[in-house]
Order: structure tokens, then sequence, then C-alpha cells
């Protein structure tokens, strides 16, 4: 079956059963590998891409859903995304495997609250696992987002 959406700006059709995850058409189909695939079943966060803005975990949404819809993936941020920048400015990872993921979180959560709490920020993120434990990095690196979108950029 033949699928049309919107990948990071760009109009694409695939064919593939509407059952097979998000996913493996991104990374398999269209070569975009940026998004990974941690734990299968919606619990780990590295899957993590936006649908029509909101984050979604790729791994669990059938292809076929997002017919007619808007994709963005990590690839998709611009390299002057305030949260990527800011991930680069606190030197937040280690080995890296969950960053697109936890930079997809992160970017959905200011895209709603442009100063998040500590609170706000272990709720938002809650979801997204760090098995090398970079999530006070994390932490400080939405924050200097947060600044960063304020336009109060911060050089220390």
């Amino acid at each position: 079956m033949q699928i049309a959406f919107t990948v990071n700006g760009k109009s694409v059709k695939v064919d593939s059963d509407p059952g097979m995850p998000l996913l493996w058409v991104l990374r398999e189909t269209l070569g975009l590998t940026g998004t990974k695939f941690g734990c299968g079943m919606a619990l780990c966060g590295a899957c993590t891409v936006h649908l029509d803005g909101k984050e979604i975990r790729s791994c669990s949404t059938p292809v076929g859903e997002v017919a007619d819809k808007k994709i963005t993936t990590i690839e998709g941020l611009a390299e002057s995304d305030a949260v990527i920048r800011a991930w680069i400015m606190e030197e937040v990872p280690q080995c890296g495997y969950c960053q697109p993921g936890q930079i997809m979180t992160a970017a959905a959560l200011l895209s709603s609250n442009r100063n998040p709490s500590d609170a706000d920020i272990d709720t938002a993120m809650a979801g997204n696992i760090c098995r090398c434990g970079t999530y006070p990095g994390i932490r400080r690196a939405i924050h200097r987002a947060a600044t960063l979108l304020a336009g109060q950029v911060s050089h220390d």
C-alpha cells in the first residue's frame, strides 16, 4: 500500500504495510537513521519523533497512522536549533545512543513550555532512558535551551 506523508518538510510516498512501525520506514526505507531502536515497546524514548508537532514513539506507531501528516526526525531539526546548541554547550552526550530521542522530547517540551521548572523537565523526560546517566546534563541543557529561546544567550 502506498502511504504519503511529510518528513522533515519533504513529501514522501512509501510502499509499505500500513501496520509496519514508522521507525522501520524512517530507518530502512527513507535512510533516516538518527532515530534509534531501543526497546521496541515505546518505553525508552530512543525512537522519539514529532508527529504534527507532538512527540510520539515511532517504534509503536504504525506508518498507516501518519498518512497525510507531518513527521519531524532529529535530522529535521536545524543545526542552529536551540536544543541542539544547548546540548553541545553542556556537553551532554556520552555514548550518544539515546540523545536523538532525548533532544526530540526536550524540543517538544520547550515548544509548549518555554520556561520549564526542574519538575516540568523531570516529568516530560521521564519516559526517556539514558543508560549513561546524563540526566543532570540533560536538565542543564534544557534550561540553557530555554534561555537561548528567550534570546538571553549565555556564553559561560
